[in-house]
């Protein structure tokens, strides 16, 4: 008789422990399909050119900006709105490189080619964020981040970056800056068939297309 209650007792924890390995696997299986979806989504952790697949991913780029990043000791991370006191202390940093930075002519050249095709119209109503002679065109601290970026990569990795990823890198920026009303644009342009990366959400190609959407909130000041 006690054998035999040994022997249910061993059969019991048996199956509860086939129970626990169904439960580990299924949700492994679960975690997998998350990491596939996100994979698919939006890959923007390292900074290297990417593409939007899905609208339905977070645009929000993360991780460190190639080259750069760690040369001013920045991250997309650092832009939040859980931390705005960080997010502020990065936008100021960023921004304090428009002051900081004086381009020679043909860097100015290449400056007004890449500035004047983004504009920070969530804050302010600028055509871009510069004028067509180079000067600061919207005085609100986003604009001087994304002028600040553009001057840094201009002088500092002339050769390193071309216009349109210099263009992007202002993008991811601003994406950050302003991720609800980005989101809402992602829907929009994944909706007409536009391919989506940086410069067609975040440039003035397709500015205002957006409008009427559900999107708003603003990281760091104005």
């Amino acid at each position: 008789m006690h054998n035999k209650k040994e022997k249910y007792f061993d059969w019991a924890i048996i199956a509860l422990l086939a129970v626990l390995i169904l439960l580990v696997a299924n949700n492994q299986v679960k975690l997998n399909n998350l990491s596939e979806m996100s994979a698919t989504g939006f890959a923007v952790a390292t900074g290297v050119k990417t593409e939007v697949k899905t609208a339905e991913a977070s645009v929000i780029p993360t991780g460190t900006p190639k080259i750069y990043g760690n040369e001013l000791g920045v991250a997309y991370d650092d832009i939040s709105p859980y931390d705005q006191q960080k997010a502020d202390a990065t936008i100021r940093k960023l921004g304090s490189l428009d002051d900081a930075i004086q381009l020679s002519q043909d860097e100015m050249k290449r400056y007004i080619s890449i500035a004047s095709k983004i504009s920070c119209e969530y804050c302010c109503g600028a055509q871009s964020i510069i004028f067509s002679n180079g000067d600061a065109a919207c005085g609100c601290a986003h604009s001087y981040a994304m002028r600040g970026v553009a001057k840094y990569l201009i002088t500092k990795h002339p050769d390193e970056f071309t216009d349109d990823e210099i263009l992007e890198e202002l993008g991811k920026w601003k994406t950050l800056f302003f991720p609800g009303q980005i989101q809402a644009k992602a829907q929009i342009l994944s909706q007409n068939g536009v391919e989506l990366n940086y410069i067609n959400l975040a440039s003035n190609k397709y500015r205002g297309i957006e409008k009427g959407a559900a999107g708003s909130g603003m990281v760091g000041g104005c």
